[in-house]
């Protein structure tokens, strides 16, 4: 699997997460952000067995090249 490292938070201290990486392969996105163990934001989400739930900075989008025109 080859990922490709598209953009690391700038406003994070000593170059911490979060980041954004693209699956050469599928297509997808792999996310790397803030774990979210609240339990009250937990308890409105389902999420499967499988599954996990990070928090991203909405200031990360620009990373998206669906957001930036493949920019």
């Amino acid at each position: 699997m080859a990922l490709k490292k598209l953009g690391k938070d700038p406003e994070s201290p000593e170059g911490g997460s979060p980041t954004v990486y693209l699956d050469e392969e599928s297509g997808n996105y792999i996310l790397q952000g803030w774990r979210v163990t609240d339990a009250q934001r937990l308890d409105q989400l389902d999420i499967p067995g499988h599954e996990t739930v990070i928090e991203f900075p909405k200031r990360m989008m620009q990373f998206f090249p669906e957001v930036t025109s493949g920019r």
